[in-house]
């Protein structure tokens, strides 16, 4: 039976943790609302890895993030990946477990990207029942995180929000709402992220990525939108984040910042621009039902 509700993260700004940040964290105390690690840079058996995450874990609630899964593969899953997901979910018990809608491995191996796939009755099978695999391994429910796309599939003949609410509708599982995804695949395709957001079925989403991207031009000369997380979240993406706070309410939100990481005061203030607008939302709930 799946602990489907546990476990939750609070309505809070997050931070991914970073070891450069180890001493500032656990000296400071500073007032995040959670921490965030990839997964797999914590799938050894000890170390100062660990060490450092089991202290800041006693004191912040944890949200696991798996890069490695390839859960849109077309290949069964590595049950020895799955085996020390496990491990780790039990050594840590996280508030949230998240991956992605995308695939990484082949007959050739682990590929280091994060890939798209095309969205087909054969697919939304496959992802569905790797999503049912992961949760049962794993004994808890999962969160499936929505790409940032660069192409568009000619197969594909199932709308990427209808797709999404389709695995959920079939595992139980939640989504994650990456934001800074939505502004760049929008730009990419020529959409409006404002309807994507509008369309996005909010009930089911456990927490929200925010991030910087980069921008370049493509070969006609249109912009090309890079998910980059290697700088602050731009002014569109928050405008568009304000807006899914005014559609969903107040949600656990990660900033992520994974390229070119900047010293803690940095990213802290970053968190505390998210928090500002989590409590201005909750105030304008609050004042609405009194």
């Amino acid at each position: 039976m799946l602990e489907r509700n546990a476990l939750t993260l609070p309505a809070r700004a997050g931070l991914g943790l970073k070891p450069e940040h180890y001493g500032a964290i656990l000296d400071g105390k500073p007032d995040v609302g959670f921490f965030e690690v990839h997964a797999e840079n914590y799938m050894g058996a000890g170390g100062p890895p660990h060490r450092y995450l089991e202290a800041i874990t006693e004191r912040y609630p944890l949200s696991l993030h798996g890069v490695g899964l390839s859960i849109g593969a077309a290949r069964p899953l590595d049950p020895d990946h799955l085996s020390r997901l496990r491990a780790l979910v039990d050594r840590y018990n996280p508030q949230s477990f998240s991956e992605h809608l995308a695939w990484s491995t082949h007959d050739c191996g682990f590929l280091n990207d994060l890939l798209p796939l095309p969205y087909t009755p054969e697919t939304l099978a496959r992802v569905s029942s790797h999503v049912d695999q992961t949760q049962q391994a794993l004994g808890r429910r999962m969160l499936l995180e929505n790409p940032s796309t660069y192409i568009l599939f000619e197969e594909s003949t199932i709308d990427e929000i209808d797709f999404l609410e389709a695995v959920a509708e079939r595992t139980g599982c939640g989504l994650l709402l990456d934001v800074n995804n939505v502004m760049v695949s929008a730009v990419n395709h020529r959409l409006d992220p404002f309807v994507y957001i509008d369309r996005f079925p909010m009930n089911r989403v456990g927490e929200i990525h925010l991030g910087g991207y980069d921008e370049a031009v493509d070969s006609a000369g249109d912009r090309l939108l890079i998910d980059a997380h290697g700088s602050e979240v731009k002014s569109d993406v928050f405008e568009l984040y304000e807006y899914t706070l005014a559609r969903g309410g107040p949600l656990p939100t990660l900033v992520e910042w994974d390229n070119d990481v900047p010293d803690f005061a940095t990213l802290f203030a970053e968190a505390h621009r998210v928090d500002t607008a989590l409590h201005a939302e909750a105030e304008r709930r609050n004042s609405r039902a009194a």
